[in-house]
């Protein structure tokens, strides 16, 4: 293929035989004298597009004295341009140096296509912060497609994040609309314990506020940072059971309710209760002898901890002969294991043992009492669970009523404001995804601006599969 010069301002040609083809470029005042191509140190093709730039007449004054100026030197410039399918490509040219020859002050000559910042043009700019807008693929990927470094990659991200995103001076944009429910939780942000608390409006799912740490300060200062008239609109928020967060708003907006979660409450009665109990009673059945009971406990947990909903599932895809998936490869044909029988096995432990028995009537009661839409009934089913496990002595179940009292009204205020952690622990779970996909970002900034822009994102399922240009 030939490459001839274009008389078109801002226009790229290439030719064959007789046949034209007119590449819109937006390089405004850039004349293509001739075009090779070459190899990047990635060893992909580079096509050069060298050329000169035609001077402007705000260039021939001097901004300080209006004297004309003289030339002074002609350094080149080569800038990254948009990449034709494989190829990459690059604008080569050379621009002009002024000087005053009354006050002597110097001016290199104006490019308009050159992106502020780096050596790429202002159309790559925008492909670039197009492609991270789209949310489909990662910085290393995007890297990879424009022919840029990472870091360019991740400074454009990082400058488009913060347009968006955050005020000149660098703060936090304030919510413009008001929330009825927040949802507060602390996630990992790097090794060695260090968290970071993100607050939600629980009805559009959007970050409102991330910080560092999991403490009453970040309350403090997120009720800083969207004011008080913003905050009285405020009635719940859903949080777990960190005593930091629910004091912290107690003390500062008095109004506000905190709303403790079925899944919060199931999750402590299975981590610090159900999982200690049949440790405690396997223990116990081994120094009495009794062996096979014992045994019987072990690889139960699973088990004990699942409701007979999800069980009854499970025995359902066994009836069928459902494949299970290992990982992400199957099993071989003689290696697909075919689990039945857990609801029966459930049952028969809870046959067994008085106090398994116990917990899961437990199990049923809290279901029960959070199925309820009014505060009185609610009251009452608590405060049966906390006396079942008052009556028992067990240290555990001991644990779990002082652990219901002290959070009773919080509790029971779900029954008035039906609201769930769903939508902070979905956050959670792409806060992982995307930090995995990321392998970790050293730069807490940037990772908060991420995550603030990841939460305005609807989800699409496969996305690759959709066009970009939707």
């Amino acid at each position: 293929m030939d490459y001839i010069r274009t008389d078109a301002d801002g226009q790229l040609t290439l030719t064959q035989s007789t046949d034209f083809l007119m590449i819109p470029s937006c390089l405004y005042g850039f004349v293509n004298d001739s075009t090779s191509t070459g190899r990047s140190a990635s060893g992909r093709t580079v096509i050069r597009f060298s050329g000169s730039l035609q001077a402007d007449n705000e260039d021939l004054t001097c901004r300080c004295c209006g004297t004309k100026m003289h030339v002074n030197n002609h350094p080149g410039i080569t800038l990254r341009h948009l990449p034709f399918g494989g190829y990459l490509s690059d604008v080569s040219f050379t621009r002009t140096q002024y000087i005053c020859p009354k006050c002597r002050n110097t001016r290199m000559q104006y490019v308009s296509f050159k992106a502020t910042g780096h050596r790429i043009t202002v159309e790559l700019y925008q492909y670039v912060c197009d492609l991270l807008a789209c949310g489909t693929y990662t910085n290393k990927e995007i890297a990879e497609l424009t022919g840029l470094g990472k870091n360019v990659v991740k400074s454009i991200d990082k400058a488009r994040l913060q347009e968006l995103y955050t005020t000149p001076d660098g703060k936090l944009i304030k919510p413009t609309e008001y929330a009825k429910f927040l949802g507060i939780d602390e996630f990992k942000l790097h090794n060695g314990h260090r968290y970071a608390t993100h607050i939600i409006d629980m009805e559009t799912g959007h970050i409102l506020w991330i910080a560092g740490g999991k403490k009453k300060q970040v309350v403090y200062d997120f009720i800083e940072h969207v004011g008080l008239e913003w905050i009285d609109h405020v009635e719940a928020v859903a949080c777990d059971m960190n005593s930091d967060f629910q004091e912290a708003f107690e003390e500062k907006c008095p109004h506000i309710q905190p709303v403790f979660d079925y899944f919060h409450i199931v999750k402590n009665f299975n981590d610090k209760v159900v999982s200690e109990v049949r440790k405690d009673e396997q223990r116990r059945l081994y120094e009495e002898g009794n062996i096979e009971a014992a045994r019987a406990l072990k690889k139960t947990k699973y088990i004990l901890t699942s409701s007979r909903e999800t069980l009854q599932k499970k025995d359902a895809d066994a009836a069928q002969e459902r494949v299970i998936h290992k990982g992400s490869s199957l099993f071989k044909t003689e290696d697909i294991v075919r689990r039945s029988g857990y609801e029966e096995r459930y049952d028969q432990l809870l046959r067994e043992n008085q106090l398994l028995f116990t917990l899961d009537l437990i199990k049923e009661k809290l279901a029960l009492a959070y199925s309820r839409t009014d505060e009185c009934p609610m009251s009452e089913d608590i405060i049966s669970i906390m006396d079942m496990c008052h009556a028992t002595g067990n240290a555990h179940l001991l644990w779990f009523e002082r652990l219901l009292s002290n959070h009773f009204e919080g509790i029971i205020a779900h029954a008035t404001y039906d609201i769930s952690a769903a939508k902070i622990e979905g956050i959670n779970n792409k806060i992982k995804t995307l930090r995995r996909q990321g392998y970790g970002y050293p730069d807490d900034e940037y990772f908060f601006l991420k995550l603030f822009d990841m939460s305005r994102r609807d989800y699409v399922r496969n996305p690759k599969s959709h066009k970009f240009c939707d």
